[in-house]
């Protein structure tokens, strides 16, 4: 194990890619300090290695309480798929091509199966696809880089792909939240809504239609608590 030293806390982007950058290897795996680090990453190494076009695999990640996290299995967020996950509509159609795009809740959970994107606690990446791509954009303090990162690995062709097989428990929030301050806690929250409205505005022009007002407002009231 390495250790790498930070003169300064630049956030999630920013300490994984001081990681990478030091990597000379075919395959990156990002695993958060709240994971249990399954026997079974081999698989994963093994899959890509069969996949050429492939460019991040993604395991089977649960909660502490077995239930999946869906961090893990998510569709591409267009503002459609993000508006129907904010206001519930996901959880009342889960399963529908409508309404469920958040996290492609159609999809049978128990197959290897291409998805939009996945969350960077747990995720394989191929270097050959990184020297393309790019590193994570440091512009995310924290959230919404992992599906920035997904989004341009799509774009410049790669396939990203939830494989089962490969298990990984999430002990979610153990590694920020947990036992944190309640100003900590409001400041997460806000970096949370922050970066979503930073993702909108990087992939939507700048546009500022009726959605767009309404997404910073609802961002703003988020923000204020």
């Amino acid at each position: 194990m390495r250790l790498i030293r930070s003169d300064v806390n630049g956030g999630f982007a920013y300490g994984n890619n001081l990681a990478i950058k030091t990597i000379n290897s075919r395959y990156v795996c990002l695993l958060n300090s709240d994971t249990n680090l399954p026997d079974t990453l081999d698989v994963l190494v093994e899959y890509l290695d069969s996949e050429p076009c492939v460019g991040v695999v993604t395991p089977r990640i649960i909660t502490t309480d077995g239930s999946l996290d869906k961090a893990c299995h998510r569709g591409e967020p267009t503002p459609w798929a993000s508006l129907t996950y904010m206001v519930g509509l996901e959880r009342l159609f889960p399963r529908s091509g409508w309404f469920g795009q958040y996290h492609q809740g159609w999809e049978d959970l128990s197959t290897i199966h291409p998805i939009g994107a996945c969350t960077g606690a747990a995720m394989m990446v191929r270097m050959a696809a990184i020297n393309q791509v790019g590193l994570l954009d440091e512009r995310f303090f924290m959230y919404g880089e992992d599906l920035d990162w997904c989004r341009r690995f799509r774009e410049t062709g790669f396939s990203l792909i939830y494989h089962p097989d490969v298990t990984v428990v999430h002990h979610k929030y153990k590694s920020g939240l947990s036992g944190a301050s309640a100003g900590t806690r409001e400041t997460t929250k806000a970096w949370f809504y922050k970066s979503m409205l930073l993702y909108y505005d990087k992939y939507n022009g700048g546009r500022r239609g009726l959605f767009s007002a309404l997404l910073r407002l609802f961002v703003a009231l988020k923000v204020r608590g």
